[in-house]
């Protein structure tokens, strides 16, 4: 079995008992090995600690105070298994819980997702896939409730180059980004050049610079 097909090892948290029985039984039919589904952030430690998954796809809400259980399990997780790969899923855009969780491990290997990206399964596990990988992946909605709200630094950034910098967010590659806004690959190069001057990002390999521009991005400076 090629590599990028080999199943991925699941740990699944989510409170609601259907969505929970239904989205372990879709990974299954993609491919995907569900290792536990559990209910509740702390059955998803103890879970993550017997099983050592690939990857943990949890709820933020999660039993008894629905605030950010899931949230804080999974940043604790990523002190304990810093190779441990994280997708959130949130009902709504919440700006702080999507920052919280990328400030982990800078931001490798997690991602920020919106409950309604399941619905269309197969993209819904590429995702997975793409942050189990070591990618970030943020929910488009997200990137553009965030666009409408951030000031600086990113107010250095050129209307093209905020579309650029949305892209790297949402985790498309050079080649799928310039397919996508309809301009050449080189084109895309020099603005992501462009934007990892501007925001004053240290010279470092080019996953983790891109890395620091997304979290550049969620942060809006603070």
């Amino acid at each position: 079995m090629p590599a990028d097909l080999t199943p991925l090892r699941i740990v699944l948290a989510e409170d609601g008992v259907l969505l929970r029985e239904g989205l372990s039984g879709l990974l299954e039919r993609f491919g995907c090995t569900v290792c536990a589904a559990v209910g509740d952030a702390d059955a998803l430690v103890a879970a993550v600690r017997e099983h050592g998954p690939d990857l943990v796809v949890t709820d933020i809400r999660m039993p008894p105070g629905f605030t950010d259980e899931g949230l804080r399990a999974a940043v604790r997780l990523r002190r304990e298994h810093p190779a441990l790969a994280v997708v959130a899923l949130s009902q709504y855009v919440e700006q702080s819980y999507a920052a919280d969780l990328l400030d982990s491990d800078d931001g490798r290997g997690v991602g920020y997702l919106l409950k309604e990206r399941v619905a269309d399964v197969a993209d819904f596990v590429a995702t997975l896939r793409r942050v189990a990988g070591g990618g970030t992946v943020v929910d488009p909605q997200v990137v553009r409730q965030l666009l409408r709200r951030r000031r600086d630094p990113l107010s250095r950034l050129s209307e093209r180059e905020r579309e650029v910098l949305g892209e790297i967010a949402e985790g498309h590659s050079n080649n799928a980004i310039a397919r996508r806004l309809h301009v050449s690959e080189a084109a895309v190069g020099k603005h992501i050049g462009n934007i990892l001057a501007k925001l004053d990002l240290p010279p470092d390999d080019d996953v983790n610079r891109r890395v620091l521009a997304v979290l550049t991005y969620l942060r809006g400076g603070g």
